[in-house]
């Protein structure tokens, strides 16, 4: 619950946040910010880097993120054991720079296990620092490894979206349509849709809160996915969009997700996906223009029309244009 809807604020004790114990230090306080779209959640209270899960930490941050935190782990190490043959003059031979310098590069190069030859350790204070950083190298150059190849192995269903949901009569009810398309060179299979839509309901007791509403669909299982497919959830009664239309104020507010899990037998795992969209994206009166044309054997869709609409009713290609758009390649 979000707290009790009335217009004036509730006159009380002043409420206390409490601190669980083990909780305190500089990565406790967020606030941590997700986005789905327009919509931004807040989360506070929480630490948003845990220690205990580094993993996670690595693998969901951008990739710029991940580049500059390796560069930062690459200097601090390499500037760490530098310093270390620095505090022992002499420790490292045939030195052609400042000694922090000669001494950083020496340890650039013996953490990448490279060794030129030209500088070497001169003490067994110098050899026994190299020893431990060649160890601490392999270390790092295993977990950098593992983690780009996690990140470069992530499975994604390719999936395109028309620009607009439109709303448009289907057998004689209204309906709110989503054209998607697999843009992959093969095909998807076991294909799952879901669609839920964000809503702002009040309790009976007056209490505000958010919840997820399901929408069902039409079709929502695609035992091989090819091409296009129409998302269709018709608008009854249990509908959020009912009795909306264009110029509802309300319609700005609404917020739905679109999920896709399907199976790439490509790569022989399950992939996802997820699309959001508003209420003020959604076309009222409108219909995709015809993008699939059966000839025979042969199915062609034209991607380059996936978010093309017409009025309703209206007739979105003549005949004249049919043979233009899709000439027989027979």
């Amino acid at each position: 619950p979000l707290g009790p809807a009335p217009a004036a604020e509730p006159k009380g004790p002043a409420v206390t946040p409490i601190t669980p114990p083990g909780r305190h230090g500089p990565f406790r306080r967020g606030p941590i910010r997700l986005s789905l779209g327009t919509q931004v959640f807040i989360k506070k209270g929480l630490r948003p880097f845990d220690f205990h899960d580094p993993y996670y930490f690595a693998v969901s941050i951008s990739w710029r993120r991940f580049a500059l935190l390796f560069v930062s782990c690459e200097m601090t190490i390499n500037l760490f054991f530098a310093i270390l043959y620095s505090l022992q003059p002499g420790s490292v031979s045939n030195q052609a720079f400042v000694p922090l310098l000669s001494n950083f590069f020496f340890s650039l190069e013996t953490l990448a296990t490279v060794g030129y030859g030209e500088m070497y350790p001169a003490t067994t204070y110098a050899h026994v620092v190299s020893s431990i950083e060649i160890l601490v190298g392999v270390i790092f150059t295993a977990i950098v490894t593992g983690l780009l190849f996690v990140r470069f192995s992530r499975p994604r269903a390719k999936v395109r979206y028309a620009d607009h949901p439109v709303v448009t009569r289907h057998n004689g009810r209204p309906t709110l349509m989503l054209r998607t398309g697999n843009a992959r060179s093969t095909l998807l299979y076991d294909t799952h849709f879901t669609l839920h839509a964000l809503v702002r309901n009040v309790s009976e007791e007056g209490f505000r809160h958010v919840g997820v509403v399901d929408l069902p669909l039409l079709r929502a299982h695609l035992p091989v996915f090819p091409v296009l497919h129409m998302v269709m959830h018709v608008i009854d009664e249990a509908s959020p969009l009912f009795g909306l239309h264009a110029a509802s104020p309300d319609i700005a507010e609404q917020r739905f997700f679109l999920s896709l899990t399907a199976r790439d037998p490509v790569i022989g795992q399950q992939v996802t996906d997820m699309h959001i969209f508003e209420g003020g994206e959604i076309l009222f009166g409108m219909r995709y223009a015809d993008a699939v044309n059966a000839m025979g054997s042969k199915v062609i869709a034209d991607y380059a029309l996936l978010s093309s609409v017409v009025p309703d009713g209206g007739d979105d290609w003549p005949e004249s244009q049919a043979e233009e758009r899709f000439p027989d390649e027979g």
